[in-house]
């Protein structure tokens, strides 16, 4: 494929990003589990970086520009545009592991604002396209473009970081700028990206579709308010609010995996088994493992402040690691492969959003095949996991090495199971 077949071409492009986010998951868990297995600081502390700045990215600026197209058509697909968000973002990678190998923040600083810049222009397209009316006006969309906005803020928190590590004598920036504060900043609009698609194609195609509607419009509100309120509530030291607040999520999130384990029986007895779905369903199972973990980190957290190196003490960083990694090995990557098994297919087999916007998104557009071969790779991924959390708990270097291998070469396998269905 030349260059200029994907400046023309919607369904090249979508190719390409499918071959690129799944790698960049890929090889971030590959430098983990290598890291692990060798004891090599440098790579251990590259690869979330990898996630990040490669996978949060092109997720947003591609994926989820796709699923906020196909609601409202005047935001056009530019693939020639989408290209140049591709390369830039590849450019960011290959920045920022140069700026951790050498210890230059102000490369780290400059890689921020990069993507602040790549991020700024969809953003101003967005909101001088759509009014604020329209964008409250569909339920998915808050979701969508919330996740654009707030990708902006993670990026803004990458170009802090950088100035804060090449001047630390200085007082300006807040005390609350460190990595894991970039990091849990960087995970929040993947988030609310699967959550906007969750309502899409399921609950708003449900028999009950204004009470779906007004359930989730209320969990819109709870979710990022949540989220941003716990953000005020650790940087306050408040320790009885962030037992409220995580409570109060962890609730909510007990009720979407309650309901969507109910949507799929439905689904699945009068449909068929759809992989993608499954995949949604273990993310959100993650995701309940998630917040259990995130409060038995704030039971540990008590009495230490933030920003504290590390985070928790010694003999309990087993349950921060398995927070962090339940949320990004789990709940962000099992939902984004379901998602991209439902969106990719969905334009390769039209060259368009036409089907996307339709009730043919959910039909069976890959064959039997690759569909019972996504449900082995989504077992082969449970189990890795399953064994990298309990590598963990058990602090087996061993056992996280390998699971996380079998897990980046069973992520990596979306792209060679969909590559092979659509030739």
């Amino acid at each position: 494929m030349t260059l200029s077949r994907f400046d023309k071409d919607l369904n090249s492009l979508a190719r390409l990003f499918l071959a690129v986010s799944v790698a960049v998951v890929a090889l971030a868990s590959f430098l983990g589990a290598t890291g692990v297995l060798s004891g090599n600081y440098f790579l251990l502390k590259l690869h979330p970086y990898i996630f990040f700045i490669g996978f949060g990215n092109l997720a947003i600026l591609i994926l989820n520009r796709y699923l906020t197209a196909a609601i409202y058509p005047e935001l056009k697909i530019d693939p020639s545009r989408q290209l140049r968000y591709i390369s830039l973002v590849l450019l960011s990678l290959v920045m920022i592991t140069v700026a951790v190998a050498m210890d230059w923040p102000l490369l780290k600083a400059f890689t921020g604002l990069l993507l602040m810049l790549l991020v700024a222009g969809p953003l101003k397209e967005i909101f001088t396209t759509l009014s604020i009316p329209k964008i409250w006006n569909q339920v998915s969309v808050r979701f969508y473009i919330f996740d654009v906005l707030f990708l902006l803020v993670a990026n803004l928190g990458l170009f802090t970081l950088g100035l804060k590590e090449a001047f630390p004598e200085q007082e300006v920036i807040p005390f609350f700028v460190t990595q894991s504060s970039y990091f849990l900043g960087s995970s929040f609009p993947l988030s609310i990206s699967v959550m906007g698609f969750l309502y899409t194609f399921a609950w708003s195609r449900s028999s009950k579709k204004e009470l779906a509607k007004r359930l989730f419009s209320l969990w819109f509100y709870i979710f990022v308010g949540g989220v941003l309120l716990f953000l005020i509530v650790i940087l306050a030291e408040y320790y009885l609010g962030m037992m409220l607040i995580s409570h109060v999520l962890l609730f909510g999130v007990m009720g979407l995996l309650g309901s969507f384990t109910l949507y799929l029986y439905n689904f699945f007895k009068n449909k068929f088994c759809h992989p993608a779905l499954a995949f949604l369903l273990s993310g959100l199972a993650l995701l309940f493992a998630t917040s259990g973990y995130g409060i038995m980190n704030i039971y540990f957290l008590k009495g230490i402040h933030f920003g504290t190196v590390p985070p928790l003490p010694f003999n309990r960083m087993w349950i921060y690691h398995s927070h962090t990694h339940a949320a990004l090995l789990g709940w962000i990557s099992f939902s984004f492969i379901g998602m991209i098994y439902i969106v990719i297919p969905s334009i390769v087999r039209s060259n368009s959003l036409d089907t996307l916007k339709s009730e043919s998104a959910l039909s069976e557009l890959l064959g039997d095949t690759a569909m019972k071969r996504a449900f082995k790779q989504l077992t082969v991924m449970l189990l890795s996991a399953t064994a990298i959390l309990l590598g963990f708990f058990l602090d087996n270097n061993l056992l996280l090495g390998v699971a996380g291998f079998c897990y980046g070469c069973s992520v990596f396998y979306v792209s060679v199971n969909l590559q092979q269905e659509m030739k």
